[in-house]
Order: structure tokens, then C-alpha cells, then sequence
């Protein structure tokens, strides 16, 4: 692992030879990972008022979205879990958390950290662990979307980055699983890789309550590279036939070889 620094003064973190998180200490409103920014987008249009959100994160690396939140909703208790505590060790070394924050880091992977959160505890769950590349399978399946909506909020939203290759047939599945518990699954998507055209990033949305597919869809077409949301009543008719994951899913596809490490 290690943190690669460039000449803005924003710090890359590398974990298992990928890119996990892009921060800059001095704007953590600077979001240089299209699906942190599909993050943001959701936030900010479905959670607009800055009261504090509690938000919990499986995956932590640079905290890149957990620094967004401090700064957007101040006060917002917020839980990372990440079990690599070398790396977390790293980041707060070299990319310090900044001051008066009540982000809390507990060395545990999604699903041990989980279980010991409290029912309805999150208004917020963010999914964005990788190993290897790859979403892991404990993080796919039915048991895993049973214990996401046990923790969320009543209106909690449940956000994940997901990867697939072309076709999405991993991701078609992922959201199959995740509306056995969480009824209505969108997808904040870039249009090429929505096409099919590229293995790439795909951020879906899951909730109890209908999603405001006009406000998503406005923010899709805001969004800094051509974006598209795609509402759960599309990918509800998409998923017809489409077997949910078992209880343990499986991993996300393997991400192609694109080389050495190259910084925009």
C-alpha cells in the first residue's frame, strides 16, 4: 500500500496496485473518482438540508466521502469500518482526518462491523470495500442485504459501488439480491459503461421508499461526466428471471489489466 502525492497537493491511496481513494486535504469538496462524485450527487439530492447524517462506511481508505460528509453535514456521526489497520494507520499519518470531526474508525470488516450496529442506527450505509479489485462475495449476498436493512433508518439509503464487465451481469444480480429487503434499487451509471462499451463503475441506490427519479435524473445530467440515472422500475423489468444471489453472493468481476498506475 501506499500514498502517491501529485502536484496539486492531493494524495492518491493504492491498495493491492489500485486506486482506492483520491483526497486533497485542503478541499474535501474536491471528488476526483466519478463514483465518489455519484455519491455526492445522491446525497445532495435525495439528503439536501445539512442537519447532521449518521453515516456508516464499509470501506474506508482515504475516507474521501467521510471528510465530504463532515464538511457538507458538520456534526454527522460517522462510522467507518476497515479492517486493514496499517492502511488506516497510513492515511492518518500522511492525510490527517480533520479537526472536530466524529468520524470513528473501528478495524472490522463489513460484516463483523454490522452486526454489531444497532436496528435503523444509519441514515446512510455506504458500500465501498474492495479486495483485490473485487467486491467481496460476503458483501452480495441475501445476508448481507438483510443486515444493510436492518441497520438503515426507516427512509435510510443504502449506497454501493459496484464494478462489472460489459452486459452488467454481476451488477443486474446485486440489485435482484438487494430488493428481496430494500424494495426500490436504482443506478447512478456512466453512459458509456451503461452502454456496455466498458468494464466500469456503477453506483446503486437502494431504499424501503420510492427514489425521486425527476431530482436523480436532474443530478445525473449535472454530473461531470455524462451520467445517467436509471430508475428502479427500469431495472425492476431488467432483473425479471434474474436469480438473487444465495446467502454468500459471489465477487464482483475481476477489473481488466489497464497498466501501471496513471494520475489525471
Amino acid at each position: 500500500m501506499s500514498i502517491v502525492w501529485d502536484e496539486r497537493g492531493g494524495a492518491t491511496v493504492v491498495r493491492d496496485g489500485h486506486p482506492q481513494s483520491y483526497v486533497d486535504p485542503d478541499d474535501p469538496l474536491l471528488l476526483v473518482f466519478e463514483y465518489v462524485q455519484q455519491f455526492a450527487l445522491v446525497l445532495e439530492s435525495l439528503r439536501p438540508d445539512p442537519a447532521p447524517l449518521a453515516v456508516t462506511h464499509v470501506g474506508g481508505a482515504g475516507m474521501t466521502l467521510a471528510r465530504w460528509v463532515h464538511r457538507m453535514h458538520p456534526g454527522s456521526p460517522q462510522i467507518v469500518l476497515e479492517p486493514d489497520v496499517p492502511l488506516t494507520d497510513l492515511v492518518r499519518r500522511e492525510i490527517p482526518l480533520p479537526r472536530g470531526h466524529r468520524i470513528r474508525v473501528r478495524p472490522l470488516t463489513g460484516q463483523e462491523g454490522i452486526a454489531g450496529l444497532r436496528d435503523g442506527s444509519a441514515d446512510v450505509l455506504v458500500v465501498d470495500a474492495y479486495d483485490d479489485g473485487r467486491l467481496p462475495a460476503e458483501l452480495a449476498g441475501r445476508r448481507w442485504a438483510r443486515e444493510s436493512a436492518r441497520v438503515l433508518a426507516p427512509d435510510g439509503l443504502l449506497l454501493v459501488n459496484a464494478a462489472d464487465s460489459p452486459g452488467l451481469r454481476w451488477v443486474t444480480r446485486l440489485g435482484a439480491t438487494l430488493r428481496t429487503e430494500l424494495p426500490h434499487v436504482g443506478q447512478l451509471v456512466l453512459r458509456e459503461v451503461a452502454k456496455g462499451k466498458r468494464f466500469g463503475n456503477v453506483v446503486l441506490v437502494a431504499s424501503r421508499a420510492p427514489l425521486d427519479d425527476v431530482t436523480l435524473t436532474r443530478a445525473a445530467a449535472r454530473a461531470n461526466f455524462p451520467t445517467t440515472w436509471r430508475p428502479s422500475a427500469q431495472l425492476a423489468a431488467a432483473e425479471r428471471g434474474v436469480p438473487p444471489f444465495e446467502e454468500v453472493g459471489e465477487a464482483s468481476p475481476p477489473p481488466p489489466d489497464d497498466g501501471p498506475l496513471r494520475l489525471r
